[in-house]
Formats: C-alpha cells, sequence, structure tokens
C-alpha cells in the first residue's frame, strides 16, 4: 500500500491531477464557512442543532454542512444533480434532445450547455424558498433567524444571488476536477461533505456515552450495522454477471483473427450511487415548495411526506428502483452492444446473432438490475430506521395496532442524533472504490503496482 502511493507521487502527471483535486475540494471547504448576509449565525446554529435528525440533517449532510450554517454553498450540488436528472428524462421523450445525444462530444457539450441553465434556475427557485424559510423561522429560544428591520425584499434578492452563484461556483469545481483531475468531480465534492462530518459525528457519539444520553448497546448495534452495510455495499458493487462471448476465427489478409472466448460482463448495480442521490434530489423539493407557497392542500402533502414517514419511505424506495432501471436504460443500449458483438464476430453460445441477442442481454441485465435496485434502496432507508424509526402509527386505518406489535426500536428509532447511514455510506465506499478504480487504471497503464495488486495477477492468469 505504500509503495502505491508513493507511485502516484512518482508520476508527474498522476500527481498533478491528485493535487489539483484536493486543493480545488479545499476551495469547496473554505466556502462552506462563508455565511450568507444578514442572517443571525447564533440562531442558525440553535436552529441547527435542534432540527438534527431531521429532513435537514439529511440536506445537510450532503451540502458538508453548508445547509446548516446557511453559507454561500448551502444548496451544494443538489440543483445541478436536478437539473441533470430533468434533461436526462426530457432526453427520452424530446426529439430534439434525443438527436443531441447521438452526436457525439458536440451534443454531449450542448447538453451539458442546457444542464447549466438549468442548474442555475433551480437554484434560483430553491434559494427563494430558502429565503421565505428563514424570514418566517425562529429559533428555539425565540429569536428570529434573520432580525426584523433586515426582512424584505432586499434580504431574498440578496440571498438569491448569493446562493445562485454559490452553486454555479461549486458545479464549476465539480466539472474542473472531472476534467483536470481524478474521479468524478460531483461525487467527490458530496463525497467530500460526508467524510468532513465524520470526526465531529464521532466525537458527539462518545461525548453522549460518557454522560449517558447514549447506552453503550445502541452503539454497538450502530457500529455492527455500518460494518454489515460496508460489507454489502463492497460485495455488490463487486458483483457481476458474466456472459460468455465466443468471436469466430476471420482471415484478414494474412492473419487470423478471434477464435478465442471472452465474458460480457454486467454490473448488478450498473448505476452506482447515482439513482440514490437523484431519489434524495427529488425528495428534497416538495419541502422547498412548501416553505415558499402557504397553501392548505400543499402543507398536508408536505407533512405526508415529511422525512422519516411511511409515504416518504414509499416514495422514496420506488424512487430509487425507477432511477435504478432509467439511469441503467441511458448508459447502457442491449441493441448497440448486440450489433458490435455482430461486427466482429462474437456471439453468445447458443444464441443467435443480432435481435435475439441483443433481446437475451436486456432480459438478463432487467433481472439484475431488480436486484441492484432492491440492495441500493434497502440500504438507503436504514438511516431513516436508525434515526427516527418507521413512524407505522401515522399509517391510516391500522397504524394503531401494527404500532403495538411492532417493538420500540423500529417504532422510534434507536436515537442516533447524525445522519450517517445508509445513503451515506452508500456515497462514500461508492465513490472511494471508483476513484480508486481510476488511479489504479492510471498506475498499471504506466506500468506501475496498483492498489489491488493480488486481484489483478489472478485477472491476468485467468
Amino acid at each position: 500500500m505504500i509503495d502505491s502511493f508513493r507511485n502516484i507521487f512518482a508520476i508527474p502527471d498522476l500527481r498533478n491531477r491528485v493535487i489539483f483535486t484536493f486543493a480545488l475540494l479545499a476551495v469547496y471547504r473554505l466556502g462552506a464557512f462563508i455565511p450568507i448576509p444578514g442572517i443571525d449565525p447564533v440562531a442558525i446554529a440553535e436552529f441547527t442543532k435542534a432540527a438534527e435528525g431531521t429532513v435537514l440533517g439529511f440536506l445537510n449532510l450532503f451540502s458538508g454542512g453548508a445547509l446548516g450554517r446557511m453559507t454561500v454553498f448551502a444548496l451544494g450540488i443538489m440543483p445541478y444533480i436536478s437539473a441533470s436528472i430533468i434533461l436526462q428524462l426530457l432526453t427520452v421523450v424530446w426529439p430534439y434532445l434525443e438527436k443531441l445525444s447521438k452526436e457525439g462530444e458536440l451534443g454531449r457539450r450542448k447538453i451539458t450547455q442546457y444542464t447549466r441553465y438549468g442548474t442555475v434556475v433551480l437554484s434560483v427557485i430553491q434559494a427563494l424558498g430558502i429565503s421565505f424559510f428563514l424570514e418566517r423561522t425562529q429559533a428555539p429560544g425565540g429569536a428570529p433567524l434573520v432580525p426584523e428591520d433586515l426582512q424584505g425584499w432586499g434580504f431574498r434578492f440578496l440571498t438569491v444571488l448569493t446562493l445562485t452563484t454559490g452553486t454555479a461556483f461549486v458545479m464549476w469545481l465539480g466539472e474542473q476536477i472531472s476534467e483536470r483531475g481524478i474521479g468524478n468531480g460531483i461525487s467527490l465534492i458530496i463525497f467530500a461533505g460526508i467524510v468532513v462530518g465524520l470526526p465531529a459525528a464521532i466525537f458527539n457519539t462518545l461525548t453522549d456515552v460518557r454522560t449517558g444520553a447514549l447506552n453503550i448497546i445502541t452503539v454497538v448495534i450502530l457500529i455492527v450495522f455500518m460494518v454489515l452495510v460496508v460489507a454489502a455495499i463492497v460485495y455488490m458493487e463487486r458483483a457481476q454477471r458474466r456472459i460468455p462471448i465466443q468471436y469466430a476465427k476471420r482471415v484478414v489478409g494474412r492473419r487470423v483473427y478471434g477464435g478465442q472466448s471472452t465474458y460480457l460482463p454486467l454490473r448488478v448495480n450498473t448505476g452506482g450511487v447515482i439513482p440514490v442521490i437523484f431519489a434524495a434530489s427529488i425528495m428534497s423539493f416538495p419541502q422547498t415548495l412548501g416553505q415558499m407557497i402557504e397553501n392548505r392542500w400543499l402543507q398536508k402533502i408536505t407533512e405526508a411526506l415529511a422525512w422519516g414517514e411511511p409515504l416518504y419511505n414509499l416514495i422514496y424506495f420506488l424512487s430509487i428502483v425507477f432511477f435504478c432501471y432509467f439511469y441503467t436504460s441511458i448508459i447502457f443500449n442491449p441493441e448497440d452492444t448486440a450489433e458490435n458483438m455482430r461486427k466482429y464476430g462474437g456471439f453468445i453460445p447458443g444464441i443467435r446473432p443480432g435481435k435475439r441477442t441483443a433481446e437475451f442481454i436486456d432480459k438478463i441485465l432487467t433481472r439484475i438490475t431488480l436486484v441492484g435496485a432492491v440492495y441500493l434502496a434497502l440500504v438507503a432507508i436504514l438511516p431513516e430506521i436508525l434515526i427516527a424509526g418507521f413512524k407505522v402509527a401515522t399509517i391510516p386505518f391500522i397504524g394503531a395496532s401494527l404500532d403495538a406489535l411492532l417493538p420500540t426500536w423500529f417504532t422510534q428509532g434507536l436515537g442516533v442524533k447524525f445522519y450517517f447511514g445508509g445513503t451515506s455510506l452508500l456515497i462514500v465506499v461508492g465513490v472511494a472504490m471508483d476513484t480508486v478504480n481510476q488511479i489504479e487504471s492510471q498506475l498499471v497503464m504506466r506500468h506501475y503496482d496498483g492498489f489491488m495488486r493480488r486481484g489483478r495477477i489472478r485477472g491476468r492468469r485467468g
């Protein structure tokens, strides 16, 4: 492992990419401590502390604590992710965008440009909702988050301008990391926001144990859950279905090509952490609308979709399953794969090349994607159960009877005060594995030993 780290800094290009990535992540963390003009920092701190374990804690996780401090990066990268979801959905139903997606690099740049415009629009809407929320909310002590003499359209305009500019800058940082650094910039920004809160979470948990606020047995159960979740994530992220492929021999001039056996690897979790991020971004949108618009019916819908409610968990679960299938259909096309195999003389034993091959691959991909989608959804809803429990009492007609039958830890949670569970572990482990794989590829390409030396040697022998 030490030799692998030494090899990273022995390659000038790779060393520059790693340093560049860390430098931009440091800039992102600095922006998470610059507050929005006009707010009361003391009142914001009291309000954030009282809101731990709620939807604010969930959204605050992805912003790296910036939302809890109401800094210039409070919106984080979520508007960009929401805009990406909308553009990808429109690509399926709008022929113009579908045509652009098939035009190669030029079309991709055009779609990226539209995504940036959409990010700005969504940032303005969400920032306006936050400004109304700040003006109407008070800290637990009764102090307003925004002094009354500063409230009004002047504060709202400044808040919208500050948060929108901050989101645009974070988006630019992510694109620069993807282009000139190592790993996916957007994922690394979310990764940095989660990891930076881990030391404080561990310290607060130890403090609660010493003061008796948290039972040691609860902490042991939490650690066991985390270890099991990490093991499940690593196992499922590595899992793949290998479809055997046979290439026929063909003569080109005096050379003979083909005649070898290989396989087509289909990952069980093809979408990675993207479906969870998509679903989390969509689920946060009703709360924003509820803060902006005072309507009785909208307030009831917002309460039903509050974090930890059964309807929230159900829609969150189904959203992850949907986005798994949706994202997989975008990044993997069985027809293109079957056509490429046919062009180079490849075929699946027992399956006719062409349309039959595409149908066979699509059938297998549909089955394994269901397994991956259910795995992602189950891992993602673990924190809600650990922190707030599954509030079955609010289910109409049968809620009261179910609440009496189920154990207390399931209905009321374990009382954990920080949000570091399934979703965050999934993102942290997934992004870390992808980044290590990219560094591994760079090292192997330059004839250096990487991190997974033993696994790669076995692969070469196979």
